[in-house]
């Protein structure tokens, strides 16, 4: 084991972990898709400050980007949609999101593992479109952003959430690593032997491992879950989109940070970017 690794291993031990869903379940609590759907006022909280959940959701077919096993799908769904199709690469979320439809009796819910880069739907399908927490993960965001358009309705919102990478907690690892700004001092190369060494012991350590952390075209292993979207570039991918953007807001992690939410310092002190598009 590196001293970098060491090091990264002790200063952890300082901090206290975040609430975390993998946690929660593993440890015979909530199972993710009851986590989510307990958070679901929370996937919409930033945009209520320019919309309503009846214009967001009012007798509108939905999609959802990056659903995970479907519980905010399903939240969505209890806010007056018509119907609410989830997306996600994840296999295993299929079942588990459908297991929870059933068990709250809620119809109009439909899973599909698909790639939000090239999906499998017609043109103009949705009113609205949801990617909650997505936007850091897709691996091709530009694409991304042209299938959101061509899928859209004319007239239809796509809304958009996602913490910086520089986010305290943006290198999502903080499952098992509580280090706030983790990804700063640390390399890739240290985050992934110790993120290996801290989930090892877990009974899902394996799952949590496959899930994060991948191999390039030279078998060099990366965390190939998360894309690193910097408020930068999400504004660049932004603005030479098809979209009209009609909100657009940068929230401070706490409302004392917000003198240091300028320049580059914003990478760091922001919480959530929030963005609200319309075709």
């Amino acid at each position: 084991m590196s001293f970098s690794v060491k090091l990264l291993k002790a200063v952890n031990k300082i901090f206290p972990l975040p609430v975390h869903p993998f946690n929660t379940q593993a440890s015979g609590g909530m199972t993710y898709a009851e986590w989510q759907y307990s958070k679901g006022e929370d996937t919409i909280k930033f945009y209520l400050e320019y919309t309503d959940k009846e214009k967001m959701f009012g007798g509108k077919d939905v999609l959802d980007v990056g659903c995970g096993a479907g519980g905010k799908s399903l939240y969505y769904l209890g806010c007056g949609a018509n119907k609410v199709v989830g997306i996600d690469i994840v296999p295993k979320y299929k079942e588990e999101s459908e297991g929870l439809a059933e068990k709250l009796g809620l119809i109009g819910f439909e899973f599909f593992c698909e790639d939000a880069g090239e999906t499998s739907f017609d043109d103009n399908s949705f009113d609205t479109i949801i990617m909650n927490d997505a936007m850091e993960h897709v691996a091709k965001p530009e694409a991304v952003l042209a299938e959101m358009y061509r899928i859209l309705k004319p007239g239809g919102r796509l809304f958009v959430n996602f913490p910086p990478y520089n986010h305290p907690y943006g290198a999502h690892l903080s499952d098992v690593i509580g280090i706030p700004w983790v990804q700063v001092p640390f390399s890739d190369k240290t985050l992934i032997a110790a993120y290996k060494d801290l989930v090892a012991d877990k009974p899902d350590g394996e799952d949590r491992i496959n899930f994060r952390i991948g191999r390039n075209e030279k078998g060099e292993e990366y965390f190939s879950y998360i894309n690193k979207m910097s408020i930068k570039r999400f504004k660049k991918i932004r603005d030479g989109s098809d979209f009209k953007v009609s909100y657009y807001r940068e929230v401070p992690l706490r409302s004392f940070f917000k003198p240091l939410c300028h320049g580059f310092l914003k990478e760091y002190f922001v919480k959530m970017v929030v963005c609200v598009f319309e075709k």
